[in-house]
């Protein structure tokens, strides 16, 4: 039976994770939140700087933003017992020459999501945000770009809903792709509510 001593250990096992410390320049913070009831899980890619300051899960702008596409406040979005969140990689990787944040750890995923998902019987619905995160868990999809596994939304339903990432970065794609704003994001404004309630 998986109890909550089991879940807590679990937690406190990722909490101290050290498994990629030689490859970071800084102290690992694995980053990981829910609660066995939650009913939306977000898998996305890693920490950002900010999260890595403060310990908590988009607590910056692409947080913002999709909270925006969910349509719901930061006190639904933080409340455990309803939303878990599981990066592809639990730490933030650092950056490139050039600013960008590198790519999530490979090696977190096969270690520690299984074990968390274990623990979450009641997801109805799994958000995909960014590629590394769709290629991981929609294999049939991994050759195809992030646009067109994001127009594949339907056809992944009704476990998952790939997104694009909700960074700053994305903005020209967002511009190039109306169809995301007018289309996706009204369908998973219901989902997300359906989820909820």
């Amino acid at each position: 039976m998986l109890s909550q001593k089991k879940f807590n250990s679990l937690l406190k096992q990722v909490q101290t994770c050290k498994l990629c410390a030689s490859t970071f320049p800084h102290e690992p913070r694995p980053v990981i939140r829910g609660l066995p009831s939650a009913r939306l899980l977000i898998i996305g890619q890693a920490p950002g700087t900010r999260v890595q300051e403060t310990g908590m899960s988009f607590n910056d702008a692409s947080g913002d933003r999709l909270r925006q596409w969910l349509n719901i406040d930061r006190d639904t979005f933080y409340d455990e017992a309803k939303i878990a969140i599981m990066p592809m990689g639990l730490c933030y990787p650092g950056q490139n020459s050039k600013g960008a944040d590198l790519p999530p750890s490979p090696a977190c995923a096969p270690k520690w999501h299984h074990l968390f998902l274990n623990f979450m019987p009641q997801i109805k619905l799994t958000l995909l945000v960014g590629m590394y995160a769709q290629r991981y868990y929609l294999r049939p999809y991994k050759k195809l770009s992030s646009t067109n596994i994001i127009r594949s939304w339907k056809e992944c339903l009704p476990n998952f809903f790939p997104l694009p990432h909700p960074s700053w970065r994305n903005n020209s794609w967002l511009k190039k792709n109306p169809w995301f704003t007018q289309d996706v994001l009204p369908a998973l404004q219901r989902r997300v509510q359906e989820c909820l309630v």
